[in-house]
């Protein structure tokens, strides 16, 4: 059954005419009056207060640019991360952050913080920060309706290293651990940490963080970890690291 992420109150028995995203995906499957949808509604800056989870609903009338639905039984499952993992990445260059996206959000990320660092090629500021921004959190969105997830993560808006550092949060017992991928010698293996129920982890772009960016994570309260004798793409080190955390 087709899903779709439709950030609206949703409550069994109500008609509602989806946002305009949805309603076009549901044309361009051709679906007609009488069809079967499934709805969920949890993402980026959510206020409301319907549960969690998904409903099933039914299309009722199909026009040239709305589709309305009759929202029907809701599901309380979900397919969620066991632990809630927040990634920090110096955006990789091309289609890799689209890729890196799309496949952080199959995977349960809970948010995505793009950030620019001393070795970054990809440079965004001002508009089209803001239009990569939105096309990222469209992707994550679109992997979320493919794979099951009924919780969208949210893209932040993209910041430099130091801007973000600079505003985190002191850390506490209930924070988050924060964890960083470091090249340098001795960090202790991701496989061996102890921790708790979420983690933030920092990843630097191709050719990794420098060495006073790291030095600057430390001092923000960043663990250094590696995955291992092999050096990965800056892609692949992000989702390798989230598949061993979620």
């Amino acid at each position: 059954m087709a899903r779709f992420f439709c950030p609206a109150p949703l409550n069994s028995g109500d008609l509602l005419d989806l946002p305009a995203g949805a309603a076009r995906h549901v044309q361009v499957l051709r679906l007609q009056p009488g069809d079967s949808i499934t709805l969920f509604n949890h993402g980026p800056g959510w206020t409301g207060t319907s549960p969690g989870g998904e409903f099933e609903a039914r299309v009722t009338q199909m026009g040239r640019s709305q589709v309305q639905v009759e929202i029907g039984t809701h599901r309380a499952v979900e397919r969620e991360a066991q632990r809630a993992v927040h990634l920090a990445v110096g955006m990789p260059a091309n289609e890799r952050m689209d890729w890196l996206v799309e496949k952080a959000a199959e995977l349960g990320v809970a948010s995505l913080q793009p950030l620019m660092t001393e070795r970054s090629v990809l440079r965004l500021a001002a508009e089209r920060a803001t239009k990569k921004v939105e096309h990222w959190q469209s992707v994550a969105i679109a992997a979320c309706e493919q794979c099951g997830g009924n919780q969208v993560p949210t893209v932040y808006g993209v910041k430099t290293l130091t801007q973000w550092l600079a505003g985190l949060p002191a850390t506490d017992a209930a924070a988050p651990t924060r964890l960083l991928l470091s090249l340098r010698e001795g960090p202790q293996a991701l496989r061996a940490m102890e921790l708790g129920a979420g983690a933030l982890f920092l990843s630097g772009p191709e050719g990794g963080l420098s060495v006073a960016e790291e030095n600057a994570a430390i001092a923000a309260g960043f663990a250094p970890v590696t995955l291992g004798a092999r050096v990965l793409r800056a892609e692949t080190a992000a989702l390798t690291a989230l598949a061993l955390l979620a």
